[in-house]
């Protein structure tokens, strides 16, 4: 009887506990959301809200012209074109969905690897290229020496592309600052990236090189985090760190992008370095066995496509090189690098249009030995993360042509259905960014889906048919505030 008495009251005690928990969490998100719209600036809540009020409206304009969609869906079936179309629509809605289930199984795979110790790291050499960066290279280079790193074994090399600004004094300061640890080089004249990076090489003498962007800032546990693959995997040629925007208290578009990078890096390349086969490791922050880069280094430099010179997507280009070798590319989430990204439009579609010529000109290139036994081990997954690449590359003219003849023939219902499609379909990175940080920020996500989806659907075609073009688009003098 009297423990029947406890342990009503035990229960009874729980469930008080619980509900309180319940109330405590619901205070604490109420909290921060009422934090968010107090924080946030005039536009940003306008932005937001204009965001959520298009994406009702047209979940609810959906529900009310279901007939208008059947009626287009049963004209599209009535012609043997359209009935072909709506076949090979269904088939590729589902290769997308395997691929996203495919993508979600093999990020459960994903381990970041542990730091190992002092006298297991190797020696490293970051080389940190920099054109017309002002003094963001100087923070750049004093976050790198500031790193948990042993000085024995630390190699710091600032190569200046030809700045016209003054980012060479403000190399010359974290010399003066820092000393012997940090090797400074400035090149004749500007010739890219690709050839400042190329310096640093055959300059350096780690077992593993280093490549940081000038406009980053990396945490203290980085570098050591990043380099500890080539320790406990002899097979790994290269590791992409977890990039991070810099710049997000600044402007809407970096805060947009911040939750795009967290989806791209944290949940995509966790899933592709689970299958050791991390497409681009980005030049703001990625890691090399030396021995793999002096493997390509003369067809790295050398690199044409279609006659011309490459003088962008060196990071990829490396990459693919490296995967061909027969090599792992992994992903470290535990190693963060927060880098500067544009504020403005025509910065950022300028961004997207380097990233897809290159995506074009890499897919290319990977197409010639993915198929074939190029390394040891299992190959499928890699396939089919090409195949997926190349799939998004090859349907981007129909799925403009379709898009454009939607929008001139059933405008109504091409934008509630994007609109309602939006609202289903980036609920996903909104939920995993509130997962991984903040679920405040986390809605930025929807606000990017529409820009991307109405702002950018042009970057794919135009990279394609522009893939033959060399330029940087984004290297020129920044702006004086």
């Amino acid at each position: 009887m009297g423990n029947t008495a406890y342990n009503q009251s035990q229960k009874k005690a729980n469930n008080n506990l619980h509900i309180a928990y319940k109330k405590q969490k619901g205070f604490h998100l109420k909290q921060r959301i009422r934090t968010f719209f107090q924080t946030a600036d005039a536009w940003g809540v306008f932005v937001l809200g204009s965001t959520f009020v298009l994406m009702l409206g047209s979940a609810y304009l959906v529900y009310i012209l279901q007939g208008d969609f059947e009626q287009f869906n049963l004209e599209r079936m009535s012609s043997t074109l359209g009935l072909y179309f709506m076949v090979f629509a269904g088939a590729l809605f589902l290769f997308r969905v395997g691929f996203f289930l495919y993508t979600v199984y093999r990020y459960f795979k994903y381990k970041a690897i542990a730091s190992v110790s002092d006298e297991e790291l190797p020696t490293c050499t970051v080389i940190v290229p920099a054109y017309n960066e002002g003094k963001q290279v100087y923070h750049t280079l004093i976050s790198l020496a500031k790193n948990d790193y042993p000085e024995e074994k630390l190699q710091l090399l600032a190569v200046d592309d030809g700045s016209q600004d003054d980012t060479w004094h403000w190399i010359q300061e974290a010399k003066r600052e820092l000393g012997d640890c940090l090797a400074i080089y400035k090149q004749p004249k500007n010739q890219g990236k690709r050839h400042a990076l190329y310096r640093g090489f055959n300059e350096g003498t780690g077992e593993v090189f280093v490549t940081v962007d000038s406009d980053s800032i990396v945490k203290r546990d980085t570098l050591r985090n990043l380099v500890s693959p080539f320790v406990t995997n002899p097979e790994c040629g290269a590791v992409a760190g977890n990039i991070r925007v810099l710049n997000n208290e600044k402007a809407l578009l970096p805060k947009m992008l911040d939750v795009s990078f967290v989806l791209s890096f944290e949940f995509v390349r966790s899933a592709e370095s689970s299958l050791n086969s991390v497409l681009c490791t980005p030049g703001a922050l990625a890691a090399y066995r030396s021995s793999a880069v002096f493997a390509c280094l003369p067809d790295w430099i050398n690199q044409t496509f279609m006659g011309k010179p490459s003088d962008i997507g060196e990071d990829r280009a490396m990459t693919n090189m490296i995967l061909k070798q027969g090599h792992h590319v992994l992903f470290q989430r535990n190693a963060y690098c927060y880098t500067n990204v544009p504020e403005k439009y025509r910065g950022l579609y300028k961004m997207f249009i380097r990233w897809g010529r290159s995506n074009v000109r890499e897919n290319i290139e990977m197409s010639k030995y993915v198929f074939k036994n190029f390394r040891k081990g299992p190959k499928a997954g890699t396939r089919f993360l090409f195949l997926s690449q190349f799939l998004r590359i090859v349907m981007s003219y129909p799925l403009l042509l379709f898009m454009l003849f939607f929008i001139l023939s059933h405008p109504l219902l091409f934008i509630s259905s994007t609109l309602a499609s939006i609202l289903v379909v980036t609920t996903f990175p909104v939920l995993f960014y509130a997962k991984r940080y903040q679920l405040s920020e986390s809605f930025w996500a929807y606000s990017y889906s529409i820009l991307y989806t109405f702002g950018l659907f042009w970057i794919t075609p135009y990279a394609i048919a522009t893939a033959n073009r060399r330029g940087w688009l984004t290297r020129g003098l920044p702006q004086k505030k």
